[in-house]
């Protein structure tokens, strides 16, 4: 085992313990090295990478040295019976959906939520409008009696089949339905595969009889998007209850639908808080035929929604590459760095730029982690739609993370990586009998695992120069208490009608960039998006996930530039840098003397190796919207 020093950023360790360290045979929990050595064990024995002994110390090094690593999912769950078990599913990143039908969507989306994939869904009326009339208004109701309709397995299978039994009394049977929980393990019990706590069956029922109420509302009516929109907030919603990780979610509907666009309007009122579960996007070929209710958001009035470019992200890969199209894309991940096929998956992995000493490491890492990933995308699936698609497209996303902390040297290199990882994809797909993958590389926002090395996140600038970092982690979690000791400020989650969650706390770390990191202050709209249309030359085959930091006085530059080049954008998302209107934000610019303050107040956490495993969310995205592993 490695005795090398890990080169930590800030917060690396403490982060890597409480999001990817399992718990060992002896009862502490994994140091970086262990880690490395079962993703290393997994490679051999679960992937079938077929890596030679001097390969697999590659891989060794690269982790070390933090060069690349393996997705979150994959450090935490490769090397278990869950992967075993579950197969595809269990490794990938995230998740995709069309709601074209009554039933399979969301019961598809329930059950990817639960696997721990954060979900995209596609909610434009041409699709909305398939789904039968609500066939009558029914009664759906908790009984725990041996009698009832449906008794509730202690089971995430159990749980999915309770909500297709639900929406299937509304669009089907048209009878009221009655179910019993008291299977459900209580609230505390541990999970195991996964992690985490039982939630106890409250806040399933709460779930069922919430969506319950939205169907008979539209009884002899089609569902609106917005109404379909509401039963996936809920049972995102659900998935949060179970302490097993944040939903992660994205919504993509019509630029037209204006109760779309007005619906995380907060400041109208009468908005329902589970709305809060997803990103909400539009899907827009032509920027010049936004209405004027779009930009309402971005002047602060609730949240600007971001945009998505269906028809370039299937006419070509990198810009103007029509050598590999993607006909097959419906939507994106909720980040948007992921376009996808619906009922379609991906797997991620992640390469620290700033840390690539030369073009050769930069291309040795990229290869590592391109067979990693494509042995991982060929393990079976028992979700036939969902192996069907994968196996055929085969899609990754090879990511780099610090780009704006990188060197111009360091950047010039992408390009011909690509071209020669593109080689290494047919060459190496002929002979192990795969077929060719349809993306390779993407820029996701790297929220989590680039904090492990800290560096900026993805194509990110920095932040500010200091800055708070808040991190969010269940109440009962032994790391929230081990915060409090050593002096961070710790408070509960404060929802969006003011009232407090008192399952999920927030810890705040004081943290800064390395003097010369490229910062969001130093930068306007317009030069970040420069850097998108960039990697979308020169790196990403899928998208560039970058949120846009702006003032208002810059929106009509950022307008203009979208005008001018939106045909070379797949995705983009913004937020306001200050005044964004979101409490306990991920990231909060302070000055140096806050910063000195806070940091002689805290004693830094150091060891953590003797407590146990729970939720911590790394909310990824600037809207807190991302997956955690």
């Amino acid at each position: 085992m490695s005795t090398k020093k890990i080169p930590w950023g800030e917060v690396g360790y403490p982060v890597y313990k409480r999001t990817y360290a399992r718990p060992m045979k002896d009862g502490e929990t994994e140091e970086w090295p262990d880690t490395i050595e079962r993703v290393i064990d997994a490679c051999r024995d679960q992937l079938n990478c077929g890596f030679t002994t001097f390969e697999e110390g590659q891989v060794r090094d690269m982790m070390t040295d933090l060069k690349g690593t393996v997705a979150g999912r994959f450090l935490w769950q490769l090397g278990t019976e869950t992967v075993d078990r579950l197969g595809l599913p269990s490794l990938q990143n995230c998740a995709f959906t069309v709601v074209d039908d009554p039933i399979r969507p969301f019961t598809w989306a329930f059950e990817m939520l639960m696997l721990g994939s954060g979900v995209g869904f596609n909610i434009q009326r041409e699709h909305v409008y398939q789904l039968p009339k609500v066939k009558a208004r029914v009664k759906v109701e908790r009984r725990d009696v041996n009698d009832a309709d449906f008794i509730v397995p202690d089971s995430r299978e159990g749980w999915v089949e309770l909500l297709q039994r639900v929406l299937e009394a509304s669009f089907v049977t048209g009878e009221d339905f009655t179910f019993a929980t008291h299977l459900i393990r209580s609230k505390g019990s541990p999970i195991k595969g996964f992690g985490g706590t039982a939630s106890g069956p409250e806040d399933l029922v709460w779930g069922m009889i919430e969506i319950n109420k939205i169907l008979n509302k539209k009884s002899g009516q089609r569902l609106s998007p917005v109404d379909c929109l509401d039963v996936m907030n809920i049972i995102g919603r659900i998935v949060v209850a179970g302490n097993v990780r944040r939903s992660a979610q994205i919504a993509l509907g019509d630029s037209d639908d204006i109760e779309y666009l007005r619906a995380k309007r907060w400041d109208l009122g009468n908005i329902p808080n589970w709305r809060a579960m997803s990103n909400n996007s539009v899907i827009c070929s032509d920027i010049t035929t936004l209405p004027d209710e779009f930009w309402e958001g971005y002047n602060g009035n609730g949240e600007p929604y971001g945009l998505i470019n269906l028809e370039t992200s299937r006419k070509w890969g990198r810009t103007w590459e029509v050598e590999y199209p993607d006909p097959d894309v419906m939507g994106f991940n909720p980040c948007a760095e992921q376009s996808l096929a619906n009922f379609e998956t991906c797997c991620l992995a992640e390469i620290y730029l700033p840390n690539i000493e030369n073009y050769e490491e930069l291309l040795r890492v990229s290869r590592l982690l391109y067979r990693i990933n494509k042995h991982s995308l060929a393990i079976p699936c028992a979700i036939k739609e969902t192996e069907d698609i994968v196996h055929k497209n085969m899609r990754m996303g090879i990511g780099v993370t610090g780009y704006l902390q990188a060197t111009e040297e360091q950047r010039s290199w992408l390009s011909d990586c690509y071209e020669q990882l593109r080689i290494y994809d047919d060459e190496y797909s002929r002979l192990a009998g795969f077929p060719s993958s349809v993306k390779l590389t993407t820029i996701k926002p790297s929220g989590t695992l680039s904090l492990l090395a800290g560096v900026t996140p993805g194509a990110h600038p920095g932040y500010a120069q200091h800055y708070i970092r808040r991190i969010r982690m269940a109440s009962d979690s032994d790391l929230v208490r081990t915060a409090r000791e050593h002096g961070y400020h710790v408070e509960y989650v404060r929802n969006f009608d003011g009232t407090e969650d008192k399952s999920t706390s927030v810890v705040s770390f004081p943290c800064s960039f390395p003097e010369g990191t490229s910062l969001a202050e130093d930068m306007t709209a317009v030069d970040q998006l420069q850097v998108i249309k960039r990697l979308q030359e020169e790196w990403s085959d899928n998208a560039v996930s970058v949120t846009i930091y702006y003032r208002k006085e810059e929106l009509e530059p950022i307008k203009e530039w979208l005008r001018i080049n939106y045909k070379n954008v797949k995705s983009v998302s913004f937020l306001l840098h200050n005044d964004h209107g979101f409490d306990q934000a991920p990231m909060e610019a302070i000055t140096k003397e806050e910063f000195d303050k806070m940091s002689k107040a805290v004693t830094p956490i150091t060891s953590l190796a003797a407590i146990s495993m729970d939720d911590v969310d790394i909310q990824d995205c600037d809207t807190g919207a991302c997956p955690v592993r």
